[in-house]
Order: C-alpha cells, then sequence, then structure tokens
C-alpha cells in the first residue's frame, strides 16, 4: 500500500478507507474538503452532495463577526433554509453548559450541524451533532487548532479535561481569506499546536514499547508529513499570504485525518498538551480567564523538548527507581491529588482505584523492566522524533510566540503542579509517566 503521506487529500478521504498492515482499518468520515480563497462559497454544493436540506448554524459573537457574511450569501443566493444560533459567552468553555445550551435549542427539522469557528465552536458542534444524530460540517474562521478533521472533542467533563470520540465532520470548508484574517494569537495557536506533534509521536512510541499501546508507523508518517509541512511554512506565518495559510491549513487538517485514522488524539497530543489542559482547570477552578489552548501548547512544548534534552543524559537507576515505588505512599498521593485539582480531585482518585492501576507496584515493576531493558531503543526514538530545541526555540521567536509560562502569566508551581499531575489526569502513558517510574519525577528539573 502507498503510504499516507504521498496520498493527495483527496486519496485519504477516499470513501472505504484502507485496511493497514498495522492490523486496523484506516478511515474518515471526512466526505468533502476545500482549501483556499472562496472555500465557503461551496457551502450549498457541499450540502447538495451529502443531501442536506436544512443547517443547524453554531457561532460565536467572534465566529459570526468573522465568517458570517461569507457564509450567509452563500446559503441565501441557494435559497437555503437554515437555523442560526450564536452561543454567549466570552470565552465559551466546552463543557456541559454550552452543550447543554446547544442540545436545549437544536431545531429537529434541521438535517446536519454547521459550525462557524474554531476550536470550541468545533468541538462543541461534534458533541451536539452525535448527540442528536445529525453529520457535522464546518467553515473554519482560524488556523488556531487541528482538531478540524479529528473524530474526537478536547470538553471539560465534571470539571476535568477530557477527550471524547464522536465523528469527525464530513465537510470542511477552509476559506483563506477568512483564515487570513484571523488575530495574531491564534495564528500561534495553530503553529503551537502543530509543534506539540514532535513530543506526541515521540511519546507515542514510547508508550508502544513500554505499555503496549497500539502504535501505527503509517498514521505517524502522515502526522510527521503535516508536521514537516506547517514547519516549512511557519516562518512566513506572520505575513498572512493566502498560499502560506492555505498550507498551514491543509497540515493542520492532514493532522486531524491521522487523528480520525489512528482513532485515538495519540498521535496529536502529550505532555505537551497536558501542561495547558492543567493550567485551565486551574484557571477554572479560581475564576480566571486562560490563555488559547494552542498558545498554551507552544510554551508546553518548549517545556517538553528541554525536559527531553536533561532526559536523554539521564543512566536509568533500576535502585533508584524501586526505592522509589517503596517509598510510594498512596495517602500522601492522594492528598497532592486533592492539592493540585480541588473539586476535580475525587474524579481522578476514584479513576485510579478502579480502573487505572497506575500506582500498583506491579504494574510499575511490569513497566520499569520494559523500560531497563529497551533504553537504548527508547533513546533512538528520542533522537529520531525530537527536533533540535534551539531551531524551534528560535522559530517560536521569529513569528513573536509566548515560550515561558511567565510569558502566559503561568507561576513556577502551576507549571511544576502540572508537571507532576499531568500522568495522574488521565490513563496515557507519558513522559511525566517516565520520570515517575525511573523515581525522578518529583524532583526533576524543568526550564521555567
Amino acid at each position: 500500500m502507498q503510504s499516507f503521506q504521498e496520498m493527495t487529500l483527496e486519496e485519504l478521504i477516499r470513501e472505504g478507507g484502507y485496511d493497514c498492515d498495522c492490523g486496523r482499518h484506516h478511515g474518515t468520515g471526512l466526505k468533502y474538503l476545500k482549501i483556499g480563497r472562496g472555500a465557503a462559497g461551496f457551502l450549498p454544493e457541499a450540502m447538495a452532495t451529502l443531501g442536506f436540506k436544512k443547517p443547524f448554524i453554531v457561532c460565536d459573537a467572534h465566529t459570526k463577526a468573522a465568517a458570517w457574511e461569507r457564509v450567509r450569501p452563500a446559503l441565501a443566493a441557494a435559497g437555503i433554509e437554515y437555523v442560526l444560533y450564536t452561543l454567549e459567552g466570552d470565552p465559551i468553555e466546552p463543557d456541559e453548559h454550552a452543550v447543554g445550551a446547544l442540545c436545549m435549542n437544536f431545531d429537529p427539522r434541521c438535517d446536519c450541524v454547521l459550525a462557524v469557528g474554531s476550536g470550541v465552536i468545533n468541538d462543541c458542534c461534534k458533541v451536539l451533532a452525535h448527540a442528536v444524530g445529525r453529520p457535522q460540517m464546518v467553515v473554519g474562521t482560524a488556523p488556531s487548532m487541528d482538531g478540524y478533521a479529528s473524530n474526537s472533542s478536547s470538553m471539560i467533563r465534571n470539571r476535568v479535561k477530557v477527550t471524547l470520540y464522536n465523528a469527525c465532520p464530513c465537510v470542511i470548508l477552509a476559506d483563506t481569506d477568512i483564515l487570513c484574517q484571523a488575530p495574531e494569537r491564534m495564528l500561534w495557536a495553530g503553529l503551537g499546536d502543530m509543534l506539540a506533534k514532535y513530543i506526541a509521536l515521540c511519546e507515542w512510541r514510547i508508550s508502544n514499547i513500554v505499555t503496549g499501546e497500539y502504535y501505527c508507523e503509517r498514521v505517524a508518517g502522515l502526522m510527521r508529513h503535516s508536521l514537516d509541512k506547517i514547519v516549512t511554512a511557519a516562518p512566513r506565518l506572520m505575513t498572512r499570504d493566502p498560499d502560506t495559510i492555505a498550507a498551514i491549513a491543509e497540515g493542520l487538517i492532514l493532522s486531524g485525518i491521522a487523528m480520525s485514522f489512528a482513532q485515538v488524539s495519540r498521535p496529536a497530543s502529550g505532555l505537551e498538551h497536558y501542561f495547558s489542559h492543567l493550567w485551565e482547570m486551574f484557571a477554572m477552578d479560581r475564576g480566571l480567564p486562560t490563555e488559547l489552548h494552542g498558545i498554551q501548547v507552544g510554551v508546553g512544548t518548549r517545556l517538553c523538548l528541554h525536559i527531553y534534552d536533561r532526559l536523554r543524559a539521564v543512566t536509568p537507576s533500576r535502585a533508584v527507581a524501586e526505592q522509589a515505588m517503596a517509598d510510594f505512599d498512596p495517602a500522601r498521593w492522594e492528598a497532592e491529588i486533592r492539592r493540585i485539582f480541588g473539586k476535580a480531585a475525587q474524579t481522578l482518585i476514584d479513576s485510579e482505584r478502579t480502573l487505572w492501576h497506575q500506582n500498583d507496584p506491579a504494574n510499575h515493576q511490569l513497566r520499569l523492566n520494559r523500560i531497563l531493558g529497551h533504553w537504548d531503543e527508547l533513546l533512538a526514538i528520542m533522537e529520531a522524533e525530537l527536533p533540535d530545541t534551539g531551531r524551534i526555540v528560535s522559530l517560536m521567536r521569529q513569528v513573536g510566540m509566548p515560550m515561558r509560562p511567565a510569558d502566559i502569566a503561568e507561576s513556577e508551581q502551576d507549571t511544576r503542579d502540572a508537571f507532576t499531575g499531568s500522568r495522574s489526569i488521565r490513563d496515557k502513558y507519558l513522559t511525566s509517566s517516565l520520570l515517575w517510574d525511573l523515581g525522578l519525577l518529583d524532583t526533576f528539573p524543568l526550564d521555567t
């Protein structure tokens, strides 16, 4: 089979998908895709192609201002009826309140959901579309994240950041006339979300060895291709050149397709995303605003690259790791989780006790044996997947991105808490999990 990175977008989204030698079938629900100037005007054609008649359209005040006057005339010219709902709030949190508002205002006469927006709008509409049993379309308003074509939504449930798996949109219209007008910070966010893939792919391969987690090299190759596409275009990002924005939008969509192929977010997010997730949870608990997710992820990526620079110089010690496990106190761990996560802590404590068992000594011993037995292989993965830290820092500086936690008003304590707490928020093997298994997490230095 031809490698995914050699395929065109049309080949990647072909109906029927692909049987892979990883043992899984890879496919996407994306059926209609347009990237370029005037792409929003193809909305009636997309609807006609898929047989949709009446969309339930969701936006917020910002995305309505950005794109509605390109979407509305296209619908009017085609005589398409619709129901428009504008989510209220600034910012809007992707939580039960937002999804509840959408469900309560959904018109059952509508046969599809149209998201006009970026991250939060797209994620909430995925959950809505899944709940009401309708297909979803999206008109993107910013190249600010890579979730347009993924089959997952990054949501807040019971005050905890979670990934919900539903379905990817069947139509994506990435109109560069709209995307080029996105605020500077949203352009930074899109780049930050993509730089994360270096860490994500490295962790995915490490987890495959340490925990036996599923891994597909073909999907990883597609993600590397999308990452290369964006990093190549990134120095021209702030010029807002339509061709550059189109290349970045294509890279973001390719990244989402890779996630859909894998059916998990693993190829796209790792520890760098968890810095963002926990900073968002801390802010929510305190009633404070947060920075854009992708900007936080960019800062988290720089942190992770420095962590790996130090980790590669470490010589693992069985004695150190086993002593740390012998000294582990479940009551002290629970107290720390309550201090770090506040109201969300009980959900995580219950999940560890009943589902995850990450802290179980027997499970730790199994992971430690694999780590020590494959350390040279793990180092080779780090060498192969991770870029030179200085090159990425230089790129971030060139486009003007925030790079340190203090640049986005995150304290050293919150950064340390996010680092140590990251391994306990989900059953996902991260760099922080590896350091915990080695007995190094609590004292490992951070370049904040």
